[in-house]
């Protein structure tokens, strides 16, 4: 049957209006760009040009993978003439894997820090981060991965609750800064004074953790830990820390979701005692679990403060700051920069059964991540999104720019490789800004991002590397500089830049010396050390 051009039409509209009868809503990076315009010309911000395709091939690049392109990829990149290069990269980026391992230390980075409590048990987070990485790749929305690094029961999530053993206060202030993006540490020991945050709100969330119990047990030198959870136990209120009196045990609280109801548990059986479990045996798990129902209640839909948290963060990562600035810090006095913008987000990610792998396509895409990083600098960090952000690279993507730049590869047997970003990488770049984005370099990294071996072994002469590349090459001078620039920094020489290189590199018969120098000057240059 042959519809009519009316009933098509008709067709078409309804299948445009959605569920609800509602318009179609542009698509989100549109959402983005509009609202930002607007704020533009209300402030009187020029914004910063496009960038140019070098530029916005290494900033994505080093933002979904973690690395910087290879040679062949900016030569392909930078030749290729179809105005549709930049969506189709950022979709080749997001199939890729690495795109999952650079998420999983992102949110690593997010939920323990460089210096995360119970030091010994989770400094080395190998199994957190392949469990994180299997999530991202697998496309699980990050409200499941949420719940389940609250639980922590599924192998490889348990650290997160680790480093907060015994220690319920403190598992309130993470959580609830991370999954909520809501500071309460100033509601431990009196009422928020900016806030509308009480004690009586800081314990009640303490009441979900309180009963959390790691258990751990040995194989050979290695311990392994468990999530456990005990029947009873509360949280004692002995009121302002500057009212307490010596002996003064408090009164107990009950567990109260934050903004929100107290828990509804059935009481517990009376003279009810804990199970003691025998040696080795673990400890069973109780009738009403706690923890449960805050992860539940922390991932639900109806919760107000999950969904905007997650999507302001995922914002700042790849804008530089948040629309709430700092990421985890909604409050009455520090009110959303572009109100609208956010609700979008909100909207996108709830919506899309929170993909992140989906806000991260539209972020990508938008004109405003693919704005230069020029233009009058008058805040570390751009207020109204009027240019890229320049963030410092971390440890683990020095290292990896580092070995994709130069096409390093170990000869296996340990006398060339370089340390790994857990060791002198680590120290010298592990916290290189101030937790609000602000860089902050030291000069201890100055030294030994100038001087260290660990980083002049990049540099060094090995079969198949850079180096060797460029020194077993009978391209003129001029030809390798530009085979040099474009695997260190992505980009084309400037001709200035191919007249001295090639002057100084021609000027010696034996030239290896110089162009190892050649090399290294480049991997420690600014360009190299910062995403912009």
């Amino acid at each position: 049957m042959r519809l009519s051009p009316a009933l098509l039409l008709t067709a078409a509209a309804a299948l445009l209006s959605g569920p609800a009868g509602r318009a179609a809503e542009p698509p989100l990076r549109a959402v983005i760009d509009s609202e930002l315009k607007a704020s533009w010309k209300k402030a009187g911000v020029a914004p910063a040009p496009r960038s140019a395709d070098a530029e916005f091939l290494r900033r994505v690049t080093l933002d979904l993978v973690g690395t910087v392109p290879t040679h062949d990829e900016a030569v392909a990149f930078l030749a290729d003439a179809s105005e549709s290069k930049r969506e189709k990269l950022i979709d080749s980026l997001l199939a890729d894997p690495r795109f999952a391992r650079q998420q999983a230390d992102v949110w690593d980075q997010v939920l323990f820090g460089r210096h995360p409590g119970n030091a010994d048990a989770t400094r080395k987070r190998d199994g957190f981060k392949a469990w994180l990485a299997k999530q991202f790749a697998a496309g699980t929305g990050f409200d499941r991965v949420a719940r389940e690094v609250l639980l922590g029961e599924q192998p490889g999530t348990e650290l997160f609750q680790v480093q907060f053993r015994n220690q319920p206060e403190e598992a309130t202030i993470a959580v609830s800064r991370v999954f909520l993006g809501t500071q309460l540490g100033c509601a431990k020991c009196h009422d928020h004074p900016y806030d509308r945050w009480t004690q009586k709100d800081f314990y009640g969330m303490a009441g979900f953790f309180v009963r959390v119990v790691i258990e751990e047990s040995s194989s050979g030198n290695a311990k392994a830990y468990t999530v456990a959870e005990k029947g009873t136990g509360e949280v004692l209120f002995s009121g302002a820390a500057k009212d307490q009196q010596p002996g003064k045990k408090g009164e107990p609280v009950r567990p109260r979701f934050l903004g929100g109801d107290e828990l509804t548990e059935p009481p517990a059986p009376k003279d009810a005692k804990e199970p003691q479990p025998k040696a080795g045996a673990k400890l069973p798990r109780p009738p009403f679990s706690r923890k449960e129902k805050l992860a539940a209640w922390v991932t639900a839909p109806e919760n107000p403060f999950f969904a905007r948290a997650v999507a302001n963060r995922v914002w700042a990562q790849f804008m530089g700051r948040g629309i709430v600035h700092p990421a985890d810090d909604f409050q009455a006095e520090n009110a959303p920069s572009h109100p609208e913008l956010l609700a979008a987000l909100t909207r996108e990610l709830a919506a899309n059964r929170y993909d992140l792998k989906a806000l991260i396509r539209e972020i990508a895409n938008s004109e405003a991540y693919q704005l230069a990083g020029t233009g009058p600098v008058t805040d570390a960090l751009p207020k109204h999104f009027e240019r890229a952000r320049v963030r410092p690279l971390t440890a683990e993507e020095i290292v990896r720019a580092l070995r994709t730049a130069t096409a390093f590869e170990a000869d296996g047997k340990g006398g060339d490789k370089p340390a790994g970003p857990d060791d002198y990488f680590m120290r010298a770049f592990g916290e290189p800004t101030n937790g609000l984005g602000d860089f902050q370099g030291s000069l201890s990294e100055h030294l030994f991002w100038n001087n260290a071996e660990q980083v002049r072994v990049f540099a060094r002469r090995k079969k198949g590397n850079l180096t060797d590349q460029l020194l077993a090459s009978t391209d003129p001078w001029e030809k390798r500089v530009e085979h040099l620039y474009l695997s260190v920094l992505g980009r084309p020489p400037k001709p200035a830049e191919v007249s001295k290189f090639a002057a100084f590199l021609k000027a010696d018969a034996k030239p290896d010396a110089r162009v190892e120098d050649a090399v290294w000057v480049l991997l420690t240059s600014s360009e190299f050390r910062f995403n912009h």
